[in-house]
């Protein structure tokens, strides 16, 4: 999905531009995040948030918040960050430190939207594990 690119050219405008590309390169995401196997469920989490906001299931979060988790998983999905992924044993260090200063930094709003979720579901519970930060 697209926006009118004339209007591209506002901060807003960036800002949607990130969130897209999370949501397009989702499954490129979800495919790096088993190499960093402590954070999985988290960025799990933070995919869906990402996915869920965009489709307009979930509005009740801030912007700042969207944007920190769209530019965290873009960092992870990115090949050529401070510590290159194919160096092995660390590659993915950098990785993980992204994801979890972003979950520390939107821990309360996370948490409303893993409520929100659960609240979603027949039987009120969560669709996915979660472990707490």
């Amino acid at each position: 999905m697209v926006r009118n690119s004339a209007a591209m050219s506002t901060p807003d405008a960036q800002h949607d531009i990130d969130i897209a590309k999370v949501t397009q390169r989702a499954k490129d995401i979800e495919d790096k995040l088993p190499k960093l196997r402590q954070w999985m469920a988290h960025g799990k989490i933070m995919l869906d948030l990402v996915k869920d906001y965009w489709a307009g299931r979930y509005r009740d979060v801030p912007y700042w918040v969207i944007s920190a988790v769209a530019l965290a998983l873009l960092y992870v999905l990115n090949p050529v960050d401070v510590i290159p992924d194919v160096i092995l044993g660390i590659g993915y260090l950098d990785d993980a430190t992204v994801v979890a200063f972003c979950l520390k930094l939107i821990e309360r709003e996370l948490q409303k939207y893993k409520d929100w979720k659960a609240a979603q579901t027949p039987d009120g519970k969560e669709a996915v594990k979660v472990i707490d930060v």
